[in-house]
């Protein structure tokens, strides 16, 4: 069974063609990225954004089904990120997936995005099993979740302010790092001084499994002005001192909730999940306490359309059956344990 990916809930642009049931598996993806557009506004401009989703689909489209070796007739349903997201980008997704499988009277299967970021790991060479623990980490989400199976997620914990990289980007700004904050903030915290700048850790001991980062947030807001005009190495050291305290709670919170589940395995995802740091040290806590951990493939950690194909694969071999398509609507919020 061949699934079409399609990725639109922010600001790239993913498609994707997976094969299931022994059909190849990834066979092709190709990926456009708006970064450059947004960085002369130093964020998402989400009306831009749309408009740009419009004009890159049939380009990567055609892109990967040359890629495949395969044709339009050759696919057996079409999967599109419904949301969470901004409205306008996945009413583009959504919009041109309908109206592609309407024409080729082929099932659609809507998928959360979130779904898409926690099964991502499954494209590895060495992809975990059910059940797992997963630490989804991204620019609007952090949160545990218990995964029994496809469809099956329990919520242990989340956070209740900014989602990890909204912090590593507030931070940036405040640092003066340009967009995207949050692989700028990581490079300059690599030529930090560790210890040097010592900052909050925000619920680390709260007793439960939830986070909080806009405290660190005003931290380091403060820090910056008490020192006033910064030189370089202090820039450094402060973005050093702010990635030291964020890694220390995601680490310890997901070990934690992965004793509490009673399990043996974690799974890291969404684009913070490409963190450096973060990697050493939960590979070093989590070797230490027999914990096998998984991540995605780097290219595969920021949104893209193979894991929005792969979990529509994933959902049609579980059972869910695929829509008619046709009529659609997207879910901007959406919770993960309703999907």
């Amino acid at each position: 069974m061949l699934v079409l990916g399609i990725e639109s809930s922010c600001d790239e642009t993913g498609v994707a063609l997976y094969g299931s049931d022994g059909d190849g598996g990834l066979l092709a993806h190709a990926l456009y990225s708006q970064v450059r557009m947004h960085a002369e506004y130093g964020g998402v401009v989400p009306e831009l954004a749309s408009r740009d989703h419009i004009g890159r689909l049939v380009p990567l489209l055609r892109q990967v089904l040359a890629a495949s070796g395969r044709s339009l007739t050759a696919i057996d349903a079409v999967a599109y990120t419904q949301g969470p997201g901004l409205a306008g980008a996945l009413l583009v997704g959504a919009a041109f997936a309908e109206a592609l499988a309407t024409a080729l009277a082929l099932p659609t299967v809507p998928v959360h995005h979130l779904e898409g970021h926690l099964l991502s790991p499954l494209l590895s060479a060495r992809p975990p099993r059910f059940p797992f623990v997963a630490l989804l980490v991204s620019g609007g989400h952090s949160q545990l979740m218990r995964v029994t199976g496809v469809g099956e997620y329990a919520l242990l914990g989340e956070t209740l302010d900014d989602a990890a990289g909204e912090a590593f980007d507030k931070t940036a700004k405040l640092l003066g790092l340009g967009y995207p904050g949050g692989p700028a903030l990581a490079a300059l915290a690599d030529s930090g001084r560790p210890g040097r700048v010592k900052l909050p850790r925000p619920m680390l001991r709260s007793g439960d499994l939830d986070f909080s980062f806009s405290g660190l947030k005003t931290a380091v807001l403060t820090r910056v002005r008490e020192l006033g005009t910064l030189d370089d190495e202090q820039r450094a050291d402060i973005a050093c001192g702010f990635q030291e305290a964020i890694v220390e709670v995601l680490v310890s919170k997901a070990l934690r909730a992965v004793k509490a589940a009673g399990l043996q395995q974690l799974v890291v995802a969404g684009g913070v999940g490409a963190n450096r740091e973060l990697r050493r040290q939960l590979d070093a806590r989590a070797a230490r306490a027999r914990i096998d951990v998984f991540y995605p493939e780097l290219e595969f950690c920021t949104d893209n359309g193979a894991m929005i194909a792969l979990a529509g694969a994933l959902r049609l071999q579980a059972g869910v059956a695929g829509k008619e398509p046709g009529a659609f609507a997207v879910r901007p919020r959406w919770p993960l344990t309703d999907a």
